[in-house]
């Protein structure tokens, strides 16, 4: 997909040439043979011949490794051209994982004599300079973390892109979050899991004709359209990215629901409505931050009427890089948080919400996330034409990596149904449709 030509660079000496002369560098950090088949810009190879086929098209992706060792720098590489991985992208990365986790190499300290000798290589190679400006495609935000200014930025970054790209990923509902995937057949589609996704929140959120609803981080409008024009419910629709609402503005207008919905660019911390019969808020907890999120949880919880019910939909993840890791903090969702579900349970509550149900959804974020994966592909050409090479890089990166996660169960997601307490409803039962799995 690269239009990069290849790359003169001064000649490292040595018969193997550039790659053979990085794989050697390249050992003592990989704890062995390099994982994959390395080819230089100066058509030089190295590598088993059967691994994963890994193109150095310009030093300059050799600087972009060691200025940034591991995923960032792969990834700046990567989206820029530099670096190319030939075949299957979710093969490759499959394989460097689990080579990486069958030699524990988080555990390997290289010798300063190694890192030395690899120094010397890259010097060899050109690939010794001044710092590469990061790729266009990278977030640059400014300000304090989760501001509103800077969440303004953060959102802009990812969401605002183009209404028209989105179309060419997402389904006709326009659902930016996790499906409900309720049968097998080849005829069912990423839309009819989208729809039974929006049916089941619904159903959850107990909604039905004259409901008011409160929808935090609205999207493209999915849930508040459905609500309105299947459960008869009148929404108020908060996003902060302007491109969201114009694209709802006109589906509202197309539908004629002006009368029962109403979306407002607008913070969630600034809504000052209450009394409302039902939150939803999908997937954008995540994005509120560590901090914030106690704040985030009392406005879902002051915004609802008591008795009445709140409804999240939210990844969950362990371990290191609360924000995805260097990639997705860098590329995709800078400032996103996410953190372990019963810890996410533990804030809801803390607000004096009451959790009722907590209905786990990993394995159909795996086939949402291939369904917009081959969507992309499908729709390749056009999404070049609209925001060029380098970004739809990054997007291949995105949902090959963001697959991956869901799969190997390093990230999860979750419908949290809680109520707000009301001393007269102490029998509340929430609505539980039979199919729940």
């Amino acid at each position: 997909m690269t239009t990069l030509e290849w790359v003169e660079s001064p000649t490292v000496t040595g018969r193997s040439g550039v790659a053979g002369e990085i794989a050697k560098a390249l050992a003592p950090f990989a704890g062995g043979e390099l994982p994959v088949r390395l080819t230089a810009w100066d058509g030089s190879e190295a590598g088993p011949a059967d691994a994963p086929h890994v193109v150095l098209r310009s030093p300059r992706a050799l600087r972009r490794l060691l200025r940034h060792p591991g995923e960032l720098g792969a990834a700046q590489a990567y989206v820029t051209g530099e670096l190319d991985v030939e075949g299957d992208l979710d093969e490759a990365l499959t394989h460097v994982r689990a080579v990486a986790h069958e030699r524990q190499l988080t555990g390997i300290r290289p010798t300063p004599a190694a890192i030395a000798a690899l120094l010397k290589v890259a010097r060899g190679a050109g690939a010794i300079g001044l710092p590469l400006p990061a790729p266009a495609s990278q977030a640059a935000l400014s300000g304090r973390l989760h501001s509103l200014g800077r969440d303004r930025q953060a959102i802009h970054h990812h969401y605002d892109l183009s209404n028209d790209f989105y179309s060419l990923i997402l389904d006709p509902h326009m659902a930016y979050s996790c499906g409900y995937w309720r049968s097998e057949d080849e005829g069912y589609t990423v839309e009819d899991a989208q729809r039974d996704k929006l049916e089941l929140v619904g159903h959850k959120l107990g909604l039905g004709s004259g409901s008011r609803l409160l929808d935090v981080g609205c999207g493209w409008g999915s849930m508040s359209l459905y609500a309105a024009e299947h459960f008869g419910a009148q929404v108020v629709g908060v996003t902060i990215a302007a491109e969201q609402k114009r694209f709802i503005d006109a589906r509202i207008a197309e539908r004629g629901l002006q009368d029962r919905v109403e979306i407002r660019l607008q913070d969630y911390r600034d809504v000052p409505d209450g009394d409302f019969d039902a939150v939803v808020s999908l997937e954008m907890g995540e994005h509120v931050g560590r901090r914030n999120y106690p704040t985030y949880a009392e406005v879902l919880h002051d915004r609802v009427r008591p008795g009445g019910r709140v409804l999240v939909q939210q990844m969950s993840r362990r371990g290191r890089h609360p924000g995805g890791g260097p990639f997705i903090e860098s590329f995709i969702a800078p400032d996103m948080h996410m953190r372990p579900v019963g810890a996410t349970v533990d804030l809801i509550e803390a607000s004096g919400l009451e959790v009722r149900d907590v209905h786990a959804l990993r394995e159909h974020y795996v086939r949402t996330v291939a369904a917009w994966h081959r969507t992309f592909e499908d729709n390749l050409d056009q999404v070049v034409a609209l925001v060029g090479e380098e970004v739809a890089r990054v997007w291949r990166l995105y949902l090959v990596g963001g697959a991956m996660a869901f799969r190997d169960g390093r990230m999860g997601v979750d419908q949290i149904l809680a109520v707000r307490p009301d001393r007269g409803l102490a029998d509340l039962e929430p609505a539980r449709p039979a199919d729940w799995s």
